[in-house]
């Protein structure tokens, strides 16, 4: 028996487990060329995803210059059948466009408070700010599914709408 979710429905339950989660990998591309992945610790505040990072890291550097990124949140699925039985975890992946907000700058300050624990006060001053914004559709892994569904790639997968016609 397959269930059926509608399309509001899928796109709320993949936001809300984005907002209960604060890790993720973020991709991105050099400015010649070369991929890269680093895991970050994230805020969503709205439909958008916040990461703080040093002036000076590779994040922020490549970033301010190639705004396309994608990004691959781990979403913990509970129980002990997880710890005995060969299921993979859970997974929201999705591309979009970065903006960074310079350490320093008025959304900066602002964006870094938002961010609460996970922005130590000491840093927030001298932050830069990542605002992710999701594009096109949220592909899923075992989101929404029965864990033991999880075995069966057909059945796991899914692809989201980010938002809808009215979302805006």
């Amino acid at each position: 028996m397959t269930t059926t979710i509608e399309p509001r429905q899928a796109t709320e339950q993949v936001w809300h487990q984005l907002a209960r989660g604060s890790f993720a990998v973020l991709g991105y591309v050099t400015p010649t060329g070369e991929p890269r992945s680093s895991g970050v610790l994230y805020k969503a505040v709205g439909r958008r995803l916040y990461v703080a990072v040093a002036p000076d890291s590779w994040k922020a550097r490549h970033i301010a210059v190639g705004r396309r990124v994608a990004v691959t949140v781990p979403v913990r699925r509970g129980g002990i059948l997880s710890l005995v039985a060969p299921i993979p975890p859970a997974t929201i992946s999705f591309h979009g466009t970065a903006m960074l907000h310079p350490a320093g700058s008025a959304e900066a300050g602002t964006l870094a408070k938002e961010l609460g624990s996970l922005l130590p006060a000491e840093r927030q001053a001298s932050a830069c700010i990542i605002e992710i914004t999701p594009e096109g559709a949220f592909v899923t892994y075992g989101v929404g599914v029965p864990l033991l569904r999880m075995r069966t790639p057909a059945a796991a997968r899914a692809r989201v709408p980010v938002a809808l016609a009215r979302d805006g």
